[in-house]
């Protein structure tokens, strides 16, 4: 009788563990997939007090409304990309200016690289946490909290679910990756967490 149980646990286990190694696989290329086509945007404020965070977000209104119009027709992460790059010191001046009206001395740097993102609910759509190719900007120190979105597409500037969904599909993301980010699908937050689990296990086990 005790063995029998045991048999059934055992199943058990192992069933529960071939779900979640199909899921994971499934979250782990749904997140890369979906990285791969988005361009975040990441600006970090020299420290947390009032006037670095107000700061931030001024940097954040100006870079967003330099940037914009430069993405105009782009269709892809990597068009994106390929837009935004001479045209990084301008954005760097950009943020430059705002510190200089505010009387602040401190260093801006604007780069394109591979960051790390948690998984983020936004109004309208949630991203999932993995590695995203972000517009990064540092204010000083860069100690403060960060601001981040989405440049490309222009998901951030979307004010409504359905402005999302359009946004995100007129710049090539699938159906599914609409639905997904959207919550159009259901239970997207299960997911993303699940995704998340998946790339800590991967990290942990030195995999990622």
């Amino acid at each position: 009788m005790v063995s029998n149980k045991l048999r059934l646990w055992e199943a058990a286990l192992f069933l529960a563990f071939g779900l979640t190694l199909t899921v994971g696989v499934w979250s782990s290329a749904s997140a890369s997939a979906l990285a791969g086509q988005v361009l975040r945007l990441h600006v970090v404020a020299n420290s947390d007090s009032q006037q670095d965070q107000a700061l931030k977000l001024q940097v954040r209104d100006a870079v967003l409304a330099q940037a914009s119009p430069l993405l105009e027709g782009v269709t892809s992460q990597a068009q994106a990309e390929e837009v935004l790059t001479p045209h990084l010191e301008e954005l760097g001046q950009t943020a430059r200016a705002v510190l200089d009206r505010a009387g602040c001395q401190d260093t801006v740097t604007v780069c394109l690289e591979n960051q790390w993102f948690p998984t983020k609910v936004y109004d309208g759509f949630s991203l999932p946490a993995g590695t995203y190719r972000a517009l990064r900007i540092v204010i000083g120190e860069g100690r403060g909290q960060n601001w981040w979105c989405v440049v490309f597409p222009p998901l951030c500037l979307a004010s409504v679910t359905e402005e999302v969904a359009s946004t995100a599909a007129q710049a090539g993301l699938s159906e599914d990756q609409v639905s997904l980010i959207t919550g159009q699908d259901g239970g997207y937050v299960l997911k993303f967490k699940l995704m998340e689990w998946w790339d800590s296990l991967l990290q942990s086990l030195g995999l990622s």
